[in-house]
């Protein structure tokens, strides 16, 4: 069976911690990435090479790996240089996200040479979407995923409603295999998804974030937050 073929169909859990968090700890991240294992993911997506490591080290099922680096002057900061493809595939990740946005980056890398880059580390390609535009270039240029993971958070796309279940279905009809991933808090909206054309679908506040959630209960509390 295929990566792809196991992701079909599935959910893939985000686990992530904002920096600075109680939970960003290799540690912490890899037992949340297991109990997504245990809990029926298909895969798990991680940021972050210490984090990373210690995943590939507690489950089976495949990481979707990147790596968030902010470089002065550019907007892209998933995965924008050949320099984090690197590190993402010598993490033994099956798939490398990437931003797949026309935004320069500072290597002046281009997404067609993100994607060979990935393809020659022996990782499939996972192509972080803002637009149409965004996933039609990165089909084109032989990525094996597109995901509407950046649609809301480019400055173009700022207003656009989330869940992305439009982009989604445009995206299925191309063709292309098709990730929603954004704004999905409830197992409705995960139904919703699938319903538009999602391959597979991606959630990551909702379930691992747990600042974001006790601090949402905690302002829903009588004292506030």
């Amino acid at each position: 069976m295929s990566v792809l073929d196991e992701l079909r169909g599935g959910l893939i859990v985000s686990a992530q911690a904002w920096a600075g968090s109680a939970l960003d700890d290799p540690r912490v991240i890899a037992a949340m990435a297991r109990a997504a294992q245990d809990g029926g993911a298909v895969a798990v997506r991680v940021a972050g090479s210490e984090h990373l490591a210690a995943v590939r080290r507690r489950v089976e099922v495949p990481i979707v790996a990147l790596i968030k680096r902010e470089y002065p002057g550019f907007e892209p900061y998933i995965t924008p240089t050949f320099r984090e493809v690197t590190e993402c595939a010598a993490s033994g990740a099956e798939i490398v996200a990437f931003d797949a946005t026309e935004r320069a980056r500072p290597d002046g890398a281009t997404v067609e040479a993100l994607i060979d880059a990935i393809h020659r580390a022996g990782c499939l390609a996972m192509a972080d979407c803002a637009t149409l535009g965004d996933a039609a270039g990165a089909v084109a240029a032989s990525a094996d995923v597109v995901a509407t993971t950046l649609c809301g958070y480019t400055p173009a796309t700022q207003d656009h409603p989330l869940p992305a279940f439009d982009v989604v279905a445009a995206l299925h009809d191309s063709g292309a295999f098709t990730v929603c991933e954004g704004g999905i808090r409830t197992p409705a909206h995960v139904r919703s998804a699938f319903e538009a054309g999602a391959d597979a679908v991606v959630v990551g506040t909702a379930i691992t974030n747990v600042d974001w959630l006790v601090r949402e209960f905690a302002g829903a509390a009588r004292r506030g937050f």
